[in-house]
């Protein structure tokens, strides 16, 4: 599968290979078959995985479940094993860069494409929605820089998912 489609299976569905907000972390390690590191606080009230450019954190309970999933999208742009690691295990080929605007496109012809609120993140945009209870968010680099070992303008950074606030 190709990124494109992946990420916006991910920002409409609020899953990430059958993982979703709550998934416990036995299922986390079922579903994700690469290489990582447990980054466990010394209180014992959260947990990070780390795959390199997918993290996940985790809120204790009679067993971790997820709380969030992080996609760093910038982590591919110096190189390096990550895309072809990811290729390898997961089956979705990542690029080196990836433009907000091809994303945009592929989304805003999706049905069932969110409404996405954007705010000035210094530096950055983001790009925000709800997703029955998820939020999901799409950051965006906003400087000037050209790309290189680094983003550049209007490439996308990370995407996002966590549990929506409940509704009082």
């Amino acid at each position: 599968m190709k990124a494109i489609p992946f990420l916006v299976s991910f920002i409409t569905t609020g899953r990430l290979h059958g993982l979703e907000i709550g998934s416990p972390l036995g299922e986390v390690d079922e579903a994700i078959h690469c290489k990582f590191i447990d980054d466990a606080c010394r209180s014992g009230l959260s947990l990070r995985r780390d795959y390199g450019f997918f993290e996940f954190s985790f809120n204790p309970g009679p067993e971790w479940v997820m709380a969030n999933c992080s996609i760093q999208l910038h982590r591919l742009a110096s190189g390096g094993s990550m895309p072809r690691e990811w290729r390898k295990s997961m089956q979705v080929d990542f690029p080196q860069y990836l433009a907000w605007d091809e994303l945009w496109d592929a989304l805003s012809r999706t049905p069932e494409a969110p409404a996405m609120k954007v705010t000035d993140q210094g530096g950055f945009l983001e790009h925000r929605a709800a997703v029955a209870d998820v939020n999901v968010s799409v950051i965006v680099s906003d400087d000037h820089e050209e790309r290189g070992r680094s983003l550049g303008h209007g490439d996308v950074w990370s995407v996002s998912m966590w549990a929506a606030d409940p509704t009082p």
